[in-house]
């Protein structure tokens, strides 16, 4: 799922989901799937919150793809419990990926120059990685 908009000025799950969203996502990806009530009661913690606006937020989130949601219960006691459509680590790899593709695509030189000013805040593991591309694309580039 593709996000549609990005805050470039946000920080962590805020370039990619409005403040609530975000500490729902965050709430959701730390279990294993909760209740309204569930999400509600936790961010309460911080701060007062209704029901109401958490289950308008959720359901927004559901409805764009990023969360599912099952009903739990029979009858009176019958709920619908949300979890995450992906971990984590699978939304922020696939939006970083859409950007960037997406920058280089748009933008190809200017956005690799900038890229390669930032690699003195890159740590050594991701340089060889970058390393080992290099000489895979100059390997081609020669056959």
């Amino acid at each position: 799922m593709k996000i549609k908009k990005m805050n470039v000025g946000g920080e962590g799950l805020n370039r990619f989901f409005g403040p609530l969203e975000a500490k729902i996502m965050d709430i959701l990806w730390s279990s294993e799937g909760l209740k309204i009530k569930e999400v509600q009661s936790i961010l309460n913690q911080e701060s007062p919150i209704s029901v109401n606006a958490v289950m308008t937020v959720m359901n927004r989130l559901e409805s764009k793809g990023h969360l599912k949601k099952v009903l739990v219960g029979t009858g009176r006691t019958q709920a619908a419990q949300f979890s995450t459509v992906q971990s984590r680590e699978q939304f922020v790899s696939e939006q970083t990926k859409a950007v960037s593709h997406g920058l280089i695509k748009e933008y190809g030189s200017l956005v690799v120059s900038h890229m390669i000013d930032a690699l003195d805040e890159v740590d050594p593991e991701t340089i060889a990685k970058l390393e080992r591309k290099l000489g895979e694309i100059k390997r081609g580039k020669k056959e």
